[in-house]
């Protein structure tokens, strides 16, 4: 099928039956909670076919094609019609995010836009709607900070093209160095295209009810079935997610708003049952109103692929050979690799301590760039990249470290699911400065403890391939080939 022949607009409302190909993933996230009859913040996607055509010589030049663009006003208006607002204008002002989304996660796509729409006459009228100036020079402050570090340059008095730039930003970020070199690594296709989420916004912001966070339906660091969450009252989503404000537990949520706390958890497991996965959930509460932004399947350390692998068939969620899916042998070598001498670390110098947000171990030399990173990891140095906060820029720096630590940020932080997801070993929330005094210096990060070491320390014994999970992987996997070996030969086998 062409790109022309299929839909370049449409509304999320849980029945478009359209496929992740051409939804892209942040929308197919949207539509599949709208299926659920989960509260979502109303949204309609400019599908990866308008991408695809973007980017066609025969049929666009650079631009969104305008026979689209005639399109967009009018889904505006049915976001406005379903919120009671009016974008741009008006006593009850809406504002919008622009998200990416391709059909495949990666690193590298551009950055959300939130609060798009902005005028000084909406500020006004958040303010006088709110009781509260602060409030509304804080979103003032934070659309025009970020769309000109997202899109790259100052936003425009206009937001109607506001918009239009930041559509032109994300399909232009399915080609921009990062992503080019995502696809490369890993074969994806580069002729799948992104797409873009425009939503009516919530804000976290607005009052001591209101708050964001990031959720996991099961603990993707050590494979317990516990939910793992993190929350931040007064916040937007990307203030948890940059990892530069640090958040509370989500048992803070229970205690504060127990009513919504309840909620997010009925919602948590519809969607793992739904998902047959662990789920890597983004809220935001507004006045006291519970709102899911996305849902995808989780990132996990390598302990915590195994474990929920064999969880979820004792289940009855999946099959053995979906299990053996869900686990690389390169999760599984991760897993037996040996920790920390337990003694050599009473000993050692601490240097620094955090969050646990990857386990591993890995020794290295700090390294405070992520350009710098790349240069020395090219000349055979192992590396540790040390910095406050990681943001997408850094994704190339980070995938050739050994391990990385940020001052700032908790465990669902950046640095933390791209860690998880390259199975690199990563500390989050050392403390202001840390930066600084780490750089130059040769350290152990243990990643399980979440302790930063002084030198390199000696290791002691990994987990035992007889290791009960690993041992029922181990079993399913000869079952299925037919064949004997180790379970990391066995995957690499299928």
């Amino acid at each position: 099928m062409t790109a022309t022949s299929q839909p370049s607009l449409l509304a999320l409302d849980g029945r478009t039956g359209a496929d992740r190909v051409l939804l892209g993933g942040k929308a197919a996230s949207v539509e599949r909670m709208r299926r659920l009859e989960i509260d979502v913040p109303p949204a309609f996607v400019l599908t990866t076919a308008v991408c695809r055509r973007f980017y066609d010589p025969a049929d666009g030049d650079g631009s969104v094609p305008s026979d689209v663009w005639a399109e967009v006003p009018a889904a505006v208006a049915e976001l406005g019609r379903v919120t009671g607002r009016t974008f741009g204008s008006g006593d009850r002002p809406l504002l919008v995010s622009v998200r990416s989304g391709a059909a495949v996660s990666m690193p590298g796509m551009m950055d959300t836009v939130l609060n798009l729409g902005m005028t000084e006459a909406v500020r006004d009228a958040l303010a006088a709607e709110s009781g509260d100036p602060e409030y509304a020079s804080d979103v003032w402050r934070r659309f025009h900070e970020q769309f000109e570090k997202v899109v790259g340059e100052p936003a425009p008095a206009d937001p109607w093209a506001q918009l239009r730039l930041a559509v032109a930003a994300v399909f232009r970020s399915w080609q921009s160095t990062r992503a080019r070199a995502y696809r490369r690594d890993r074969g994806i296709p580069e002729d799948g295209g992104t797409a873009v989420t425009v939503q009516a916004m919530v804000f976290g912001n607005v009052d001591d009810r209101s708050g964001t966070g990031v959720l996991f339906s099961r603990d993707p660091l050590g494979g317990g079935a516990e939910v793992y969450g993190e929350w931040l009252p007064r916040g937007q989503g990307e203030d948890v997610v940059s990892g530069r404000m640090d958040a509370l537990p989500l048992a803070e949520l229970a205690g504060s708003m127990p009513e919504v706390h309840a909620a997010l958890m009925d919602a948590t497991r519809r969607l793992e049952l739904d998902g047959r996965d662990v789920q890597d959930i983004e809220f935001t509460v507004e006045r006291g109103r519970l709102w899911l932004l996305q849902t995808r399947a989780a990132k996990r350390a390598p302990e915590s692929a195994v474990r929920h692998a064999v969880s979820f068939v004792r289940e009855g969620l999946i099959t053995p050979a979906e299990a053996l899916d869900r686990v690389t042998a390169e999760q599984v070598e991760t897993l037996l690799k040996p920790r920390v001498d337990a003694r050599a670390a009473r000993s050692a110098a601490v240097l620094a301590t955090g969050k646990p947000a990857c386990p591993g171990v890995a020794v290295g030399t700090v390294v405070t760039d992520a350009d710098d990173a790349q240069d020395q990891a090219d000349e055979g140095v192992d590396v540790v990249l040390a910095r406050p906060t990681t943001d997408p820029d850094d994704v190339p720096g980070m995938s050739v470290c050994t391990a990385v630590v940020t001052e700032l940020g908790g465990s669902t932080s950046h640095a933390a699911v791209v860690c998880r997801e390259l199975g690199v070993p990563c500390v989050v929330g050392t403390g202001a400065g840390t930066v600084t005094s780490l750089g130059g210096r040769v350290v152990t990060v243990d990643g399980t403890a979440g302790v930063i070491y002084d030198g390199a320390l000696p290791t002691a014994s990994p987990a035992s391939s007889s290791d009960p999970d690993l041992a029922q992987l181990t079993e399913w996997a000869r079952a299925e080939t037919g064949k004997d070996g180790s379970l990391a030969e066995l995957l690499r086998a299928r």
